[in-house]
C-alpha cells in the first residue's frame, strides 16, 4: 500500500518571525495587568453580591 504524496499547494506556510517588541511588551505589562484584572473582577463581584443581597433584604422586609 502506497500513501499518496501531499500536493505542493497543501504545504503549511512558514511560521512568521517572532515580534520581539510585542513579546517584551507582554512580559513587562502582564504582571501589571493581570493583578489589576483580578482585583477589579473581585471588587465587581463583591459589589454585585451586595446589591443582590440588599434587594433581597428589601423584598423580605416589605413582604
Amino acid at each position: 500500500m502506497c500513501h499518496p504524496k501531499i500536493p505542493q499547494t497543501m504545504k503549511l506556510p512558514p511560521l512568521k518571525k517572532l515580534n520581539y517588541a510585542m513579546a517584551i511588551q507582554w512580559i513587562i505589562f502582564l504582571p501589571v495587568i493581570l493583578p489589576l484584572c483580578l482585583v477589579f473582577g473581585a471588587l465587581q463581584g463583591i459589589v454585585n453580591m451586595v446589591g443582590t443581597m440588599a434587594q433581597r433584604m428589601i423584598l423580605d422586609i416589605e413582604s
